[in-house]
């Protein structure tokens, strides 16, 4: 991203706001302050009318930092930029549902189906935001210190709201935006909204230029493959763009948040990510605390962009409160019930009482120094990794062990994640047993930046390269073995491309597992797994992420494949192929020509009728 710092707003700018135009990044613009008497309050909305009551109460109370977790800034300015996601209060189509038991997949989809929602798709390739279950936003917030208010300052924040997590491109828009805004206040707003009016549509997996003024945002949105089914995004996806094989170019993202800093964020905890790893791959609950908003957001887009690049169909929330709606059912939860599948990211330490049942904790990130709570040790220096597994909290990339180390760990698990509550330490809490087994070959590369931020910054970059190419590495091959159920084929030579395509191979679960306890897992895990890997894939199966990965898969394998044999069929010679043919396949040809051509002449009339239906809807909006 380039900008100037002379960026202002131009009273001759000609460019207008278009709300219809401007959806198809951001759904509004809202301003909320924090009042001593009736606390958060939406100042502003725009375009106004677009949000419920309820969200609109969602939006205000999820845009500040908790009042637990502020720590003691005498400084006259603090601003932070964190994000939230949270349900929608519409009625809405409900989302996956997986199976307690998984069975064959049914593969009932016709060739036509497919290729009318491929025709869907490509006739508008952004749906409103009236389709999305989820709402981000993306929070300029800022705290201004001062003795002569009430409480001694005040607060304000500048919300995005957008149906996509773009954290890519609403993280810098935010750094131009928000400090623009608390100068000029509202006239930014429409400033900023004109721009994003012209904003192209979002292109998944492509790199951006979206101009801002006088600054270019060149951004990497997250592929197609990667962003739920319900954010409101309709993209055409093809079997090689999710296909489970390792991507030569590494620069192109190949999941969400794919710009979040895993090694900055768990640094202190590097030994513990193949862990972490496991527990969202099978979609585990897991509750993240962290001392400041934006440091808690990071820890759980890590943790997402941590299993590229599979689906990731759990949900998460950066940034949750105890004003969230859900958070009365979670509180509720007795003895024997199941926690359901999220990433929770906290800074409220009553949290820890809250949600006692939530089987995994992680601690992560550090209190600033002036903070009312404890300030833990600063990471140490370089050093080679030991290949032990142990050693939950401790913040060094040298891991040497000791026995007053060891003994640091016993304590701490010991004591529980409740220590936290008078000490901020970075930890892990779960009775977990992983299969993976870290590899310290990819620690041993990593490269400890010393204290000078710039170079801090500089490093981070190269190990979040590495760090993020083994998991992703880790994750295709653990992938792999489901390869042959996504297979397509091509008409053979000298074959008739007219009859029907082989159906894809249909799978069951026990079959599957039989097979691959048979064949083995491959050489790359076999090296990095104990002899209990079965058991991952196991709990793979059963777990909230397989399902909607695999059907998404086998649809784009699906209309992959009537693509290539409806590319076989334009291409060949019907007379020559005829002509090899006895009178009985002549005729079967001949039915089978007239049944595609029909179904050619169908497509193209739903093209027509889609466009007219658009056109009239774009009209009455």
């Amino acid at each position: 991203m380039s900008r100037s710092p002379s960026f202002s707003v131009k009273s001759e700018l000609s460019l207008k706001p278009d709300p219809e135009r401007m959806q198809r990044w951001v759904v509004a613009f809202c301003t909320i302050r924090f009042d001593l008497e009736q606390g958060q309050l939406i100042e502003d909305c725009y375009p106004p009318g677009c949000l419920t009551q309820d969200e609109e109460l969602e939006v205000a109370y999820s845009s500040f930092p908790d009042s637990v977790s502020q720590h003691q800034n005498r400084s006259s300015i603090h601003d932070c930029i964190f994000f939230f996601r949270f349900q929608r209060h519409k009625n809405l189509p409900q989302g996956n549902v997986t199976p307690s038991e998984i069975t064959e997949i049914n593969d009932k989809i016709t060739s036509s189906e497919l290729t009318e929602e491929k025709l869907l798709k490509r006739s508008k390739s952004f749906s409103s935001s009236k389709g999305s279950r989820y709402f981000y936003g993306y929070v300029f917030n800022r705290q201004r210190h001062d003795e002569r208010l009430k409480r001694g300052g005040e607060q304000k924040s500048l919300v995005i709201l957008s149906h996509g997590p773009f954290s890519s491109v609403f993280r810098p828009l935010l750094q131009i935006m928000g400090p623009l805004y608390f100068d000029v206040g509202k006239k930014a707003i429409e400033h900023i909204a004109s721009y994003v009016s012209i904003w192209p549509s979002p292109v998944p997996g492509k790199l951006m230029e979206l101009p801002i003024g006088n600054a270019m945002l060149k951004v990497n949105l997250p592929p197609a493959h990667s962003l739920p089914l319900e954010s409101g995004m309709l993209s055409e996806e093809s079997a090689a763009s999710v296909a489970p094989f390792l991507p030569y170019n590494q620069s192109i993202p190949q999941g969400l948040f794919h710009d979040s800093d895993l090694f900055g964020t768990f640094r202190g905890l590097l030994l513990q990510l193949w862990v972490l790893w496991e527990l969202l791959l099978i979609g585990e609950p897991i509750l993240v605390i962290a001392p400041t908003p934006p440091q808690c957001c990071e820890a759980v887009a890590s943790l997402v962009s941590l299993i590229a690049p599979l689906l990731c169909s759990i949900d998460f929330r950066p940034y949750f409160t105890i004003h969230d709606p859900q958070f009365a059912h979670l509180n509720s939860l007795q003895e024997g019930d199941t926690f359901p599948p999220m990433v929770l990211g906290v800074t409220n330490l009553f949290f820890l009482k809250a949600l006692r049942k939530i089987p995994h904790i992680v601690s992560v990130g550090s209190p600033a120094p002036n903070s009312n709570r404890v300030a833990f040790a600063s990471r140490a220096s370089s050093g080679k990794i030991s290949g032990r597994p142990e050693g939950f909290g401790l913040q060094q990339l040298s891991l040497k062990f000791s026995p007053s180390s060891l003994l640091n760990v016993v304590k701490l698990r010991r004591e529980g994640p409740l220590c936290l509550m008078t000490e901020h330490k970075e930890a892990i809490w779960s009775s977990y047993a992983a299969t993976t087994k870290p590899d310290t070959s990819i620690l041993n590369r990593l490269i400890d930046a010393g204290m000078s931020p710039r170079v801090e910054e500089s490093m981070s970059v190269v190990n979040n390269e590495i760090l993020r190419r083994h998991f992703l590495e880790l994750t295709t091959n653990f992938l792999a073995p489901f390869g042959p159920y996504f297979r397509t084929t091509t008409p053979s030579e000298g074959s008739s491309p007219f009859v029907d395509p082989p159906t894809l191979p249909p799978f069951n679960a026990n079959e599957f597992l039989s097979s691959l306890q048979a064949r083995g897992v491959g050489k790359f895990l076999s090296k990095r797994m104990r002899s209990n890997w079965l058991d991952l894939y196991r709990r793979f199966l059963k777990g909230p992420n397989f399902m909607p990965w695999f059907q998404r898969r086998r649809a784009a394998a699906e209309q992959e494949q009537h693509r290539l044999w409806r590319q076989a069929r334009m291409r060949t010679d019907i007379q020559q192929l005829i002509a090899k043919m006895s009178e009985l396949e002549s005729v079967d040809t001949f039915n089978a020509v007239e049944r595609h051509l029909i179904q050619e002449i169908q497509e193209i009339q739903f093209v027509f009728t889609t466009f007219s239906t658009i056109s009239i809807l774009d009209k009455e909006l």
